[in-house]
């Protein structure tokens, strides 16, 4: 199995879609309310409407029974899930029978690859391709956009959002590796995408230089990030000009290769001076590829798709999922001013619940192997993961497999695990948290490197025994 064998099997499914928009039915798509979730919808819902067909997204944060109980009793003609329903085959069989589809990249049970419904499921891991490095549901979604008309390949450019959004960019200097490179390489070949080795700033088309750097959370350097004062201190007294003959306040994708130079000096001194951190390893991680959308207008935070990609994830997170779908349709207008807004809002909001976590220790259970973050009481529920994500980057957690939770709404506790830097465990946290939250009632999955699982908030403890025994468990160490 492989490329090849993905290619072959696209064609009788966007048959099957064409067959049903021809059909004048509609077309019911849940997505996730992640940035891959939502631009994988985009994509979707975009191809189908220059098909001509009646299409409606919604978007969950978990594909639960309730959710697809939900779907049975609405009845639409045909669904599209993408970016999740891993391991929820057999119930989507047996509530719509046929009437569904998975688009996805997450790791499956190997009934779900080779079961009675396999016709319905489209996911990376079928043709043996690494849903966790090689494409994500964006991707997967343009590839059936691509085989629909080739004319939807504009939507590569989203698409490389997508992966970025997800982290795929695994590869040498935070490049895109397999399938995704393929997109990007049709991107830039519509002149949609330019890359670029540079600086690893947030912010590069449109925060002032010391702001985008103290914005910067990886790699987390003690001093600077989010110290927008220490950062303007070691540019200025660097001599680096922060601002032009205008007086307007200079970017990062404004100044000369000389100076980029000059600030990397400034940086590597300050934490040989102040960090315990190896300034080695801490420069490495501050070059990279970045990825720009050329068509998008300068000093917007859409034209760099590392910036796009916070921007729809925020809009996902705070339950605005709605907005990013409209970004990602071509809204540069009231929506684009709506997610500039979440965005701002939606980094607060993180800053204050990491400095929480971090100035109450009663929070953090740390054994040297893993680190178990409470966060009831402080985090929402759509948070968790971002939360977890910030958290794995910091030195303070290096080498440890990280587990946050926080109590939902509707009474479960919801995980969300990584590895964070320097993490050598040879564990697949997808399928260690699988297996621990289905043998206690609950819903979970993931990657390599990354999970997330909701789980009966009566099973907490036991829950908690399982992570803990299972965690050197064999069954788990595969590779990635």
């Amino acid at each position: 199995m492989g490329v090849n064998e993905l290619y072959q099997a696209l064609k009788p499914i966007c048959e099957k879609i064409g067959s049903i928009v021809e059909n004048g039915n509609e077309i019911f798509i849940i997505t996730h309310s992640d940035a891959d979730g939502i631009i994988s919808a985009s994509i979707i819902s975009a191809s189908l409407a220059r098909l001509g067909a009646k299409c409606t997204v919604r978007t969950i944060s978990d594909m639960t029974l309730d959710t697809i109980e939900q779907m049975r009793s609405e009845n639409h003609d045909f669904y599209i899930i993408t970016d999740l329903g891993g391991g929820m085959a057999n119930e989507l069989f047996k509530a719509l029978n046929k009437k569904w589809m998975i688009i996805d990249h997450h790791q499956i049970p190997l009934e779900e690859i080779h079961g009675d419904y396999t016709d319905n499921i489209l996911n990376a891991w079928k043709y043996s391709i690494d849903g966790d490095k090689e494409i994500c549901a964006g991707g997967m979604s343009y590839m059936i956009a691509n085989t629909l008309d080739r004319k939807n390949r504009d939507l590569s450019s989203i698409a490389t959002v997508s992966a970025i959004a997800d982290r795929q960019d695994q590869g040498d200097k935070k490049s895109l590796l397999g399938m995704n490179s393929e997109i990007v390489k049709t991107a830039q070949s519509l002149g949609l995408i330019s890359v670029d080795l540079d600086l690893m700033f947030t912010g590069r088309e449109t925060r002032p230089l010391h702001e985008a750097l103290a914005y910067t959370s990886f790699p987390y350097i003690d001093g600077l990030t989010w110290n927008t004062e220490n950062c303007y201190a070691i540019f200025k007294n660097a001599g680096v000009m922060m601002k032009d003959n205008d007086e307007r306040w200079r970017t990062l994708s404004e100044i000369s290769q000389e100076e980029k130079s000059i600030i990397l000096d400034a940086i590597a001194k300050f934490v040989a001076t102040s960090s315990q951190n190896p300034s080695a390893n801490i420069i490495d991680n501050l070059i990279g590829y970045r990825y720009t959308l050329t068509n998008e207008d300068q000093r917007s935070q859409l034209r760099d798709a590392r910036e796009f990609s916070v921007m729809l994830n925020a809009c996902g997170r705070i339950g605005k999922a709605g907005v990013g779908i409209g970004i990602c349709m071509g809204d540069r207008n009231l929506m684009l001013a709506e997610g500039e807004e979440i965005v701002a809002t939606y980094r607060t909001t993180l800053r204050n619940y990491i400095s929480t976590i971090f100035a109450e220790k009663w929070r953090l259970v740390d054994d040297g192997e893993s680190v178990f973050v409470n966060g009831e009481g402080l985090l929402s529920e759509d948070l968790v993961g971002a939360v977890a994500s910030l958290l794995s980057e910091s030195p303070t957690f290096s080498s440890r497999l990280l587990f946050v939770r926080a109590l939902a709404k509707d009474g479960t506790y919801k995980f969300s695990s990584r590895k964070c830097i320097g993490c050598k465990i040879e564990l697949n946290l997808g399928l260690l948290i699988r297996h621990c939250s289905e043998s206690i009632g609950g819903i979970g999955g993931g990657h390599f490197a990354t999970a997330g699982c909701r789980i009966p908030s009566r099973r907490l403890e036991h829950f908690l025994q399982n992570l803990r025994s299972s965690i050197a468990d064999e069954r788990f160490a595969t590779a990635s």
